[in-house]
């Protein structure tokens, strides 16, 4: 049996909106159903009963996003009742992972055309309650929220694994010596970037705004923000820490999906490829240091590639913590810093879990696409200590 190459034609997302924002009021389901729309509309060419399968990474799954939402999706999108839809869950990685089994299956001739991405609406993340131990209890009982990190934890989990995100990204900047400076340093550059890439029009390409909401450009994008506004906010984990809310990413709501084909389907799209997908890896860590997965899942995929951080034209590293993303860049000496979210990254861009890796991989793919050849490579750490890596060529 021959492997396939799988190209991405196409990449589209909403804007990202801040927690509690303009996207607040909009439902995952809907936000996922306007991406699988969008995408399939830029590509008038393909008959969307063509379409084998749309996979959609989903960090949570306990709200409106239950019961399979890339299914609920395909269905609200208007596409054929005949287009299936599975929905995956690697927490931080959702997104990602959803673009890596779709790729293989088109790789493995399993499908010849397939939709990718993921959705999160951290915003209406419903809180949750255990069922009784027995009936009739006379106590109260707990709601538990279901926006970010660990919840009900199993007791036989070692206590040093189920600290609290921060916590980790703190335990990074202790094992790294990050200062407080560098991490704030980390964020007003990432937030420059982003700036300037939507002055400068480039995320004009894959931005499919959502009707209904006043939302054009990534909410969480602050112009005017510097060092001195960074360094006034409190340490948000321990007293004495240097992870602040400026220089983490923020809590999200938003959507993103890819179209990846195979040679046939690649011609009844009519379209010229952004990327085609070279190798993916995924690795686990230590639960406390998640902030570190990419390290080894990144050498492991550029090394599926045959390719080295030599050969990279652009890197998407997903900013989780600034903490966490300098540590792995002090982990990769030969990584070119100046590659690395050349359009800002998740601090200022924003992190709707489900969401982040499908945009990462697409950010990559439009990038490559503008510059006209490269190879560039989209990576996430992941919550409880996972690592996930894709490498695009063109």
């Amino acid at each position: 049996m021959s492997i396939r190459d799988v190209y991405i034609v196409d990449a589209v997302r909403t804007p990202i909106g801040k927690f509690g924002g303009a996207l607040s009021s909009v439902r995952p389901d809907d936000l996922a159903a306007h991406v699988v729309r969008s995408l399939v509309g830029r590509s008038p060419d393909l008959d969307p009963a063509r379409i084998d399968d749309v996979v959609l990474g989903d960090a949570n799954g306990a709200g409106e996003d239950n019961r399979d939402v890339a299914r609920m999706a395909v269905l609200l999108a208007g596409l054929p009742v005949s287009v299936p839809g599975v929905t995956v869950n690697r927490l931080c990685g959702s997104g990602l992972e959803a673009v890596i089994q779709a790729a293989r299956a088109v790789a493995l001739g399993d499908a010849s055309v397939v939709v990718a991405g993921g959705v999160e609406s951290m915003s209406r993340a419903p809180w949750v309650m255990r069922k009784p131990e027995r009936a009739f209890p006379a106590g109260h009982e707990q709601l538990h929220s279901t926006t970010l990190g660990w919840r009900m934890t199993n007791p036989e989990m070692p206590a040093e694994w189920t600290v609290a995100l921060g916590e980790g990204a703190e335990l990074i900047a202790d094992k790294h010596a990050i200062s407080r400076v560098e991490q704030d340093a980390f964020a007003l550059a990432s937030h420059r970037k982003a700036a300037g890439a939507w002055a400068s029009g480039l995320y004009d390409v894959e931005v499919v705004p959502y009707d209904g909401a006043e939302l054009t450009r990534d909410e969480c994008v602050r112009d005017n923000t510097s060092m001195e506004a960074l360094a006034r906010l409190r340490p948000a984990f321990r007293t004495d820490g240097t992870v602040t809310a400026g220089n983490a990413s923020p809590l999200n709501d938003g959507a993103a999906a890819l179209l990846l084909v195979d040679e046939a389907g690649l011609r009844e799209t009519g379209r010229e490829p952004l990327a085609r997908i070279r190798a993916s890896a995924v690795t686990g860590i230590e639960p406390q240091l998640f902030g570190l997965g990419p390290v080894e899942a990144v050498q492991r995929a550029l090394g599926k590639a045959g390719r080295t951080f030599a050969d990279l034209t652009t890197f998407e590293l997903n900013e989780a913590f600034a903490a966490q993303a300098l540590g792995c860049l002090a982990a990769w000496p030969d990584l070119d810093p100046a590659l690395v979210n050349p359009r800002g990254g998740a601090i200022a861009l924003g992190h709707p879990l489900g969401a982040s890796g499908a945009r990462l991989a697409g950010s990559v793919a439009h990038q490559l696409a503008a510059a006209g050849s490269g190879t560039g490579v989209a990576a996430l750490c992941i919550g409880v200590g996972q690592g996930l890596a894709l490498v695009l060529e063109r």
